[in-house]
C-alpha cells in the first residue's frame, strides 16, 4: 500500500499537438486529471487514444504543448504490448511490486546490526538510531509489510490464477496471462495514477468482474481505454472523447456520454441553422436597401450586427464505419454439430473430459468461462482444426462452416496483400467484388496492397471478418471477434449477427455484445461443460447464485466435519454453555410469567370496576382511566410475545 498523498490535481496536459509526416493526429488539446478521477478514453481505433496515454508516461513527446505533474506523483501503467521476463516463478515476478518494501527491510536489519553495537542506551548515537529504526518500522507498516503476501494471492487470484500456479516459471504462460502478471504487479503497487490500455481483452468475464470491484475501492485516479461498454459504464464516471483531433469531455459514464454527445450535436446543429437563417435574412436586408439613402443607418447597423456575430461551427464527425451484411445462409440438417463423451488433453493437461453437447440449426451459442478451460479449444475442434483424444465430435448434413480465429497471426500469411489474402479463397462471381467487401471493412485505395506483416491488430481483425463474407456460410464460428474492435464497429457487427440467418457460435467475454445475441450459453469450468439457458446477464445472475450455494454446502461439509472431529472436551464444554444458556431463559421466562400475572391481576381489577354501571358511568368522560386500561392491555401482550420467544428458545436448545 502507498502512502495516501493528497494533491490538488494529478496531471494537466496544456495545448498538445502530436504530429506524424505532416498528418496531425491530436490538435491542441488540454485536459486536466484530478484525484479520484475515473476516465473513460474513447474515440475510434487510431484516434490517438494510445498515444495520449505515451504522453502522460513521458514515453513519448509531443509536437507541442506541456505536460505537468507534481514530482512525487507514481504513476501505473499497462500497455497492449509489454516485454516479459523468463526467469523467475509468477510469485517470485509479482514480489517486484514491493521492491521498495525490500529496501526498508534492508534498512531494518542494517539499523538493528547497529543497534546491536551500541554499549551506551543513553548516548546520542542510540537514541538516534532507535528513532530511525522506528521510522523505517512505520514505513514499512504503512506500505503493508505484514500483508504483502496475503495481498499477492488475492490479487492473483482475482486475476484468475490459481495457487499452484504461483510457483510455475512466466516463461510457461501464455501472452494473455503475462500481461495479468504485469496488471497484477501494477494493481499491487497502488500508484496515485493508473493508465490502463484495453486490460480486459485477456481477460474472462469473471476477472473482469473482479478488477471491476477492484478499480472501484481503487483511491487514485484512472485513465482506461476499453471498448468493453459494460466495463466502462461499471467503472467510469467521467468520459473523455477523442475525435479527429480533438477532445470532448463529459462527466459521465460511456452510455450517458453517447447520449449527451447526441444531444450536444443536435443544439449544435440546431442553433448553427438559426444562426444561418439570421444572417441569410440580414444579408438579404443589406442587399435591398444597400442602396436606399432612408435605410442608410439601417444598413450600416446590420453590416455591423454580421461583423459581430461568431459563426457556430458544428463539430467533425468521423463517419468512416464497417458495412456489414453477411450472406444468406443455405440450409442445414437440424442438427449442425454434436460432441459426445468428448476429451482433449495436452500431455498430462486434461482441458475437458466426458463433453456432451448438440447444436441445433438456429441456435445462437456463446462459450464463456475462464481463460485455459477449453472454450478456444473446443471451437477448433469444431472448425476442424484440432483434433481430440477420446469420443465423437461431428458436424451435422450439409453445415458449411465459417471461422474467425483468435489467432490470426498465424492463419494469414504475413507476404500477402490484403487483396492478395482474400483473392485467394474467393472462386466465381465474388471475385468481381472483392475490392467491395474489402471497402466495406474500410481497406479502401492503396490499402488493399498492404501487406499483411504491416497491420494493426484492429486491421487484422476487420481482414479475418472480410474472409467470412466471400462465401455463404451457414454456421459462424467467431472466436473473441471483438477483441481490437472499437464501439462503433462492435455495434455494426452485432447488428449484423442479429441478421444472419444461420447457426452461431461465439467465444467472448464482452458482456454488452452477448446481450441479445444469444439465448444459450456453455460454460467451461473444470473440466465440464455446463449449459445454461438464457441470455449473459440472465447466466451470470444464476452463476453468482450457484458460486453462494456451493459456498454453503462447503460450509455445511466443514461444519459437519468439524462435528465429528471434535473431542470429548468440546463436547463437554458445548453441554456446560448450554445448561448456562437454559438457566438464564429459565430465570427470563420466570420473572416474564410473574410480571404477566401482575398485569393480569390489574385489569381483572379493572374489569371489575367498569362492569359496575355506576363506576362506568362516573368515569366515561375520563380518557385517562381508559388510556391506563389499554396501556396494561399492550404490556400485557408484549410480554406474551417475549414468554412465547423465550420458549421457543429454550426449544432450540433443548433440542441441540
Amino acid at each position: 500500500m502507498r502512502l495516501n498523498l493528497k494533491f490538488e490535481n494529478l496531471v494537466s496536459l496544456d495545448n498538445i499537438t502530436v504530429a506524424f509526416g505532416g498528418f496531425t493526429l491530436i490538435n491542441n488539446i488540454s485536459i486536466m486529471i484530478n484525484p479520484r478521477d475515473r476516465i473513460g478514453l474513447v474515440g475510434k481505433n487510431g484516434a490517438g487514444k494510445s498515444t495520449l496515454l505515451k504522453i502522460l508516461m513521458r514515453l513519448q513527446n509531443p509536437a507541442s504543448g506541456a505536460v505537468s505533474c507534481p514530482a512525487d506523483i507514481t504513476v501505473g501503467y499497462l500497455p497492449q504490448q509489454m516485454p516479459h521476463y523468463d526467469h523467475l516463478t509468477v510469485f517470485e515476478e509479482v514480489m517486484k511490486a514491493f521492491d521498495v518494501l525490500q529496501n526498508i527491510e534492508k534498512q531494518i536489519e542494517q539499523l538493528t546490526r547497529d543497534l546491536s553495537k551500541y554499549k551506551d542506551y543513553n548516548s546520542p548515537e542510540y537514541l538516534k538510531t532507535i528513532e530511525k529504526l522506528n521510522d523505517a518500522n512505520d514505513l514499512y507498516n504503512i506500505h503493508g509489510g505484514e500483508n504483502r503476501e496475503a495481498s499477492i494471492e488475492q490479487t492473483l487470484i482475482g486475476l484468475g490464477f490459481k495457487r499452484t500456479d504461483f510457483y510455475r516459471k512466466t516463461m510457461e504462460f501464455s501472452g494473455g496471462w503475462r500481461m495479468r502478471i504485469e496488471l497484477a504487479k501494477i494493481l499491487l503497487r497502488r500508484p496515485n495514477l493508473l493508465l490502463l490500455d484495453e486490460p480486459t481483452n485477456h481477460l474472462d468475464i469473471e476477472s473482469i468482474q473482479w478488477l471491476e470491484d477492484y478499480l472501484k475501492v481503487f483511491d487514485g485516479a484512472l485513465v482506461l481505454i476499453s471498448h468493453d461498454r459494460a466495463f466502462l459504464n461499471n467503472v467510469t464516471t467521467r468520459t473523455v472523447e477523442i475525435s479527429l483531433g480533438k477532445i470532448y469531455d463529459y462527466k459521465a459514464p460511456y452510455s450517458q456520454f453517447v447520449q449527451l454527445r447526441k444531444e450536444r450535436r443536435e443544439q449544435q446543429i440546431a442553433a448553427y441553422q438559426n444562426q444561418q437563417k439570421l444572417i441569410e435574412t440580414t444579408q438579404d436586408f443589406i442587399n435591398k436597401f444597400r442602396y436606399k439613402p432612408t435605410k442608410s443607418n439601417q444598413v450600416q447597423s446590420r453590416i455591423k450586427q454580421l461583423e459581430k456575430i461568431d459563426i457556430i461551427e458544428i463539430d467533425d464527425e468521423d463517419n468512416s464505419a464497417l458495412h456489414i451484411k453477411f450472406p444468406s445462409a443455405p440450409r442445414s440438417g437440424q442438427v449442425v454439430f454434436e460432441a459426445k463423451n468428448l476429451t482433449k488433453q495436452f500431455g498430462d493437461n486434461v482441458v475437458f473430459r466426458d463433453v456432451n453437447l448438440k447444436i441445433e440449426r438456429g441456435n445462437r451459442i456463446a462459450f464463456v468461462g475462464r481463460n485455459g478451460e477449453g472454450k478456444t479449444t473446443l471451437a477448433r475442434i469444431i472448425a476442424g482444426e484440432l483434433n481430440y483424444e477420446h469420443g465423437e465430435a461431428k458436424l451435422g448434413y450439409n453445415v458449411n462452416l465459417g471461422y474467425f480465429a483468435q489467432n490470426q497471426d498465424t492463419i494469414m500469411n504475413d507476404n500477402d496483400t490484403v487483396f492478395e489474402t482474400l483473392d485467394r479463397i474467393a472462386v466465381g462471381d465474388i471475385r468481381t467484388k472483392l475490392r467491395d467487401i474489402l471497402g466495406a471493412f474500410l481497406f479502401r485505395g492503396d490499402d488493399v496492397d498492404k501487406k499483411v506483416k504491416v497491420l494493426s491488430g484492429g486491421e487484422r481483425s476487420r481482414l479475418a471478418m472480410a474472409k467470412l463474407l466471400i462465401k455463404p456460410y451457414n454456421f459462424t464460428v467467431l472466436d473473441e471477434p471483438t477483441n481490437h474492435m472499437d464501439m462503433l464497429s462492435k455495434d455494426i457487427l452485432k447488428d449484423a449477427l442479429m441478421k444472419f440467418d444461420g447457426t452461431l457460435l461465439v467465444v467472448s467475454h464482452d458482456r454488452e455484445f452477448l446481450d441479445g445475441l444469444v439465448d444459450k450459453i456453455y460454460e467451461f469450468r473444470d473440466q465440464k461443460v455446463k449449459e445454461y439457458l438464457g441470455g449473459v446477464y440472465y447466466f451470470l445472475q444464476r452463476r453468482k447464485i450457484e458460486t453462494i450455494s456451493d459456498i454453503e454446502k462447503k460450509n455445511s461439509i466443514i461444519e459437519n466435519r468439524k462435528h465429528k472431529e471434535s473431542s470429548g472436551k468440546d463436547e463437554y464444554m458445548k453441554k456446560k454453555e448450554n445448561e448456562k444458556i437454559l438457566r438464564k431463559i429459565q430465570s427470563s421466562i420466570e420473572k416474564i410469567e410473574k410480571q404477566i400475572e401482575e398485569i393480569e391481576a390489574k385489569i381483572a381489577d379493572w374489569d371489575k370496576k367498569l362492569a359496575n354501571p355506576e363506576i362506568y358511568n362516573l368515569n366515561i368522560n375520563d380518557h385517562s382511566i381508559f388510556e391506563q386500561y389499554n396501556s396494561l392491555k399492550s404490556k400485557l401482550a408484549m410480554q406474551m410475545h417475549e414468554w412465547e420467544k423465550c420458549h421457543y428458545e429454550l426449544e432450540l436448545i433443548a433440542n441441540n
